[in-house]
């Protein structure tokens, strides 16, 4: 599609960047608008799922239709996402129980791994790997404003609306997009034979991610790591990949042609992807515990303190999308940036009891800033380095790549951070002598030994009215150790989250970086040497 005239380019862009806001922040409001809903409607034992379905049906879609997209057009996916993602939208604000609103997020799901998959395809199809990066760095900002947007409107939409409306209140934006998209997007034009789809790789590969996500979402969390049902799970994940590996090299038509392997770019980029994914969702996830748990501020301002991370995130994602257009250099800007985020994160894990508030945001600002320069770079140096007829499912893998190491990362902090604390606080409770409540005095204390406690402040205070006044610096002993021991823990996840990122900026090094193309047809010429290896049927 290079060949359409730049004002249309322009008005699709604006119509695929809709849709893609449409479904990311339909995924960031449901976070703190989720207590309100659950709370109307029950099933707290199973919240979790409105969260776990989402992801599981969003990263299989959107793997699967990389390869059919390569096949039958970026269109036809798009407008179907688009159409599913609606109807799942405005199913989920008619649930009424908990199971319904798993279902229904679940359908949205399957429209969020269309849209969001075909979306980043069809900036390759538009431009050509050398315009791509400003498109790129704006699409990682689109990301950026709906989480900046997202729970900040979710919040306000249950305080003073009915929850449904969460679920409602962007529907608008999805018909535009759709509409936008039906009349100016060109209908794909089949050239060569029908490919054949491999059913059996999808269904293999599919039962692969979900058995690994799984595996690591409950980890730690619902079951222990060495349960049956944790190592029945990896022991399933292991099986699928040989399993799909070995239907792979022999179909005639992959649905994740492994040859693309063989492709050094293509493949050190998706492995810096994955490991930059668990320093940026270690640090989204675990900064609110040290703002509300630690500092003990507010869930307001824990939110904006991440914001400041977001907005210098967006700022520096179309910054350097720019540049790598401008320039047609695109490893630099990865290794400052790895470099940038890792130090941010790795100043976070200094962090103690009695740092300010400005000190943790502006080492935030840092990492949103290393975060936002690397954001781009992947997605231009894997479509650049893959023949246009890939470009589908090379960009899919990115995303699954991202997605699963995530998912590994936030499941191994977390497990971290429960251990460290574990222990700092036993250790501290063995070296603390302090007189023997009575019984009920014991069980009001005794709320302190779980750190959810430090989240809500209003509880504490709460507890501390309660308390005789004999007792409060006994109170005030146990909240002061209890912090130092939350404090003691998230500096490991950081630790581990910057060392994940060091391990980053060394694969960045080996991605060799070759002249953006400035045609999508003269892949040949600029790109590695890559030889399918087909059997002949």
């Amino acid at each position: 599609m290079e060949h359409l005239e730049q004002k249309q380019k322009i008005t699709i862009m604006i119509a695929i960047m809709s849709a893609m806001f449409f479904a990311a922040i339909n995924m960031t409001i449901v976070g703190t608008a989720l207590p309100k809903i659950i709370a109307q409607i029950g099933g707290m034992d199973y919240f979790d799922w409105v969260f776990t379905i989402y992801m599981l049906t969003a990263t299989i879609t959107a793997m699967l239709v990389g390869k059919l997209s390569d096949i039958y057009g970026r269109k036809i996916f798009i407008l179907i996402g688009i159409s599913i993602f609606m109807v799942g939208a405005f199913l989920s604000g008619t649930s009424s129980t908990i199971y319904q609103l798993i279902l229904f997020r679940g359908i949205q799901g399957f429209g969020s791994g269309m849209i969001m998959s075909s979306a980043l395809t069809t900036v390759g199809d538009l431009f050509s790997p050398r315009e791509r990066g400003r498109w790129q760095g704006l699409m990682g900002g689109v990301f950026g404003l709906s989480s900046l947007f997202g729970p900040t409107l979710g919040g306000y939409l249950v305080d003073n609306y009915d929850w449904h409306w969460i679920f409602w209140i962007f529907l608008p934006i999805g018909f535009i997009a759709f509409a936008l998209i039906w009349k100016l997007y060109p209908n794909h034009v089949r050239t060569g034979e029908k490919e054949p789809i491999d059913y059996l790789g999808s269904l293999v590969l599919s039962i692969m991610i979900i058995s690994l996500l799984l595996g690591f979402t409950w980890a730690g969390n619902r079951y222990e790591w060495l349960s049956v049902e944790i190592i029945g799970l990896f022991s399933i994940t292991v099986l699928s990949f040989i399993t799909f590996i070995w239907i792979e090299s022999k179909v005639k038509s992959p649905v994740l042609p492994l040859h693309l392997f063989r492709n050094s770019i293509f493949t050190v980029a998706n492995i810096a992807g994955a490991l930059m994914s668990v320093g940026m969702f270690g640090t989204i996830m675990y900064m609110p515990f040290y703002v509300q748990g630690v500092l003990g501020q507010s869930a307001t301002t824990s939110g904006l303190v991440e914001m400041v991370m977001t907005i210098s995130m967006v700022a520096a994602s179309v910054t350097v999308g720019t540049l790598i257009s401008k320039t047609g250099k695109y490893k630099i800007f990865a290794l400052i940036g790895f470099t940038l985020m890792g130090t941010g994160i790795f100043l976070n894990s200094m962090l103690e009891v009695n740092s300010s508030l400005t000190q943790a945001i502006s080492q935030l600002v840092l990492t949103g800033i290393g975060l936002g320069m690397t954001m781009p770079v992947f997605n231009v140096a894997i479509q650049n380095a893959v023949d246009h007829k890939y470009l589908g499912v090379a960009t899919s893998t990115m995303q699954t790549f991202r997605q699963i190491g995530g998912t590994i990362g936030v499941a191994i902090l977390g497990t971290i951070m429960g251990i460290l604390m574990e222990d700092q606080l036993m250790e501290e409770r063995a070296a603390t002598t302090a007189p023997t409540p009575s019984s009920e005095m014991s069980q009001t204390l005794g709320q302190l030994q779980d750190p959810q406690a430090l989240m809500n402040p209003d509880q504490l205070e709460s507890i501390r009215a309660t308390l005789p006044a004999e007792f409060t610096p006994l109170f005030d002993q146990m909240l002061l150790t209890l912090r130092e021991a939350l404090n003691y823990a998230i500096n490991g996840v950081f630790l581990v989250g910057a060392s994940a990122i060091l391990l980053a900026l060394i694969v960045a090094f080996f991605i060799k970086e070759i002249p953006l193309r400035t045609s999508n047809q003269d892949e040949e010429k600029t790109a590695p040497p890559m030889k399918p290896v087909e059997s002949k049927s």
